[in-house]
């Protein structure tokens, strides 16, 4: 069995969201103390003619860190680019950028990366959705129909990034037809990043106290996800934007075959200096 740490984390370009500063230097510090084994990165800038120490982010990350990296270039300007990154202390053993733009205002792409994790292929897909609805749902189609057309049946995945999904709207999609469940919904709730609301605290309390059976355990398992997609209610994923004081949930990460240890945001003055968004971490296991 294979422990991972996984981290999903929209990087704002390597700018403090604050004040717009260069972040990036504090940015390789603060990961390299997390010690990932996969880095799903979002708002990545590959390309900088103008500023040179915000070109080629992923290499320097990948350098400062020790890790493979895998680098797809969605939006693309006369002077820069920026777009998804995979970073993996694992070999990478191919990957392709798949251009899933919606309309000339907003490039985006599916980075699909396949890793060998222990003689596994692992595929993961770094994402960065779209800001309308119906362009997402178009996106997810998309990324469906790439891992139904390459991914055999049964290989591990993960799918991390950043979702623009406020609403958790899109979620039924990848139970029903993948079988792939957000890493919050199968965490310790203690982990989960939210308070739970009083009234669930009650509810538990009021049921231990007839006598019910299990009754901590219960509710978070008819909150939580049911293996048909006419049973699905998960819980929440996290709220990680704005990270100065987060209110939307916008990042996630997917898993298929995997073992969940634990799930957080990472939250606090520090985070909130180096990017708009709060970054998620996931530690996981590979059977």
């Amino acid at each position: 069995m294979t422990a991972l740490r996984v981290v999903s984390y929209n990087i704002h370009k390597g700018r403090s969201a604050l004040l717009s500063r260069e972040s990036l230097n504090a940015l390789r510090l603060e990961l390299y103390g997390l010690r990932p084994d996969l880095l799903f990165l979002q708002e990545v800038q590959g390309r900088n003619e103008k500023a040179s120490r915000f070109d080629a982010q992923h290499e320097s990350l990948g350098a400062a860190l020790h890790m493979s990296v895998a680098y797809g270039r969605n939006a693309i300007r006369d002077q820069t680019d920026h777009g998804n990154a995979l970073l993996s202390r694992f070999k990478i053993i191919s990957y392709e950028n798949q251009d899933i733009s919606d309309h000339r205002m907003e490039q985006r792409g599916l980075l699909h990366a396949t890793v060998d994790i222990g003689g596994r292929e692992v595929h993961c897909f770094v994402v960065h959705l779209g800001l309308f609805a119906g362009g997402r749902s178009r996106q997810i189609t998309a990324l469906i129909e790439r891992i139904q057309r390459l991914v055999p049946e049964g290989d591990p995945i993960l799918i991390a990034g950043d979702f623009n999904d406020w609403g958790d709207r899109l979620a039924p999609h990848f139970v029903q037809q993948l079988g792939l469940y957000e890493v919050f919904s199968h965490a310790p709730r203690t982990h989960g990043g939210e308070v739970p609301k009083l009234r669930d605290s009650m509810r538990r309390m009021a049921n231990v106290l007839r006598g019910v059976p299990n009754a901590f355990e219960a509710l978070d398992r008819t909150r939580q996800l049911g293996m048909s997609g006419s049973a699905y209610c998960p819980l929440p994923p996290p709220r990680t934007f704005p990270a100065v004081f987060p209110f939307l949930r916008l990042d996630r990460i997917y898993q298929r075959g995997f073992a969940v240890r634990s799930a957080r945001v990472l939250r606090g003055r520090e985070w909130a200096k180096l990017s708009d968004h709060s970054p998620l971490l996931t530690e996981l296991e590979l059977p």
